[in-house]
């Protein structure tokens, strides 16, 4: 079945960075793109980052553009979201997806907090 696991959150202050992973398990990697979404506390969950399939093309939110990166390793089946410069505005929970034949599959997410 479709797995995906992320890791890498915690507590970071202010101008900080963190890596967030997704390892991901169940289906062919490397011919899906892969996103990633966020979720702060009493907002809707909104898309952070997505990377293509085989190109590697990549699109932001415009929140995060020239502090995010994303980026996957096929070899690993791995999706990261580098994030530098954070502010505590990047507060929330972070989500790995995937869409597969029209259906949504979430990872169970991981807390990044940004705070002094």
């Amino acid at each position: 079945q479709v797995q995906l696991v992320e890791s890498g959150g915690g507590l970071v202050q202010p101008g900080g960075s963190l890596r967030l992973s997704c390892a991901a398990s169940g289906f062919a990697f490397s011919m899906y793109a892969m996103s990633w979404y966020r979720q702060a506390p009493g907002k809707e969950r909104e898309l952070v980052a997505r990377i293509s399939n085989l190109r590697g093309s990549t699109n932001y939110a415009d929140s995060v553009k020239g502090r995010f990166t994303i980026s996957r390793d096929n070899a690993k089946n791995t999706v990261y979201l580098q994030m530098n410069s954070l502010t505590p505005d990047d507060t929330a929970v972070y989500y790995c997806n995937v869409r597969l034949l029209a259906r949504d599959y979430w990872g169970q997410g991981t807390q990044v907090t940004v705070s002094s």
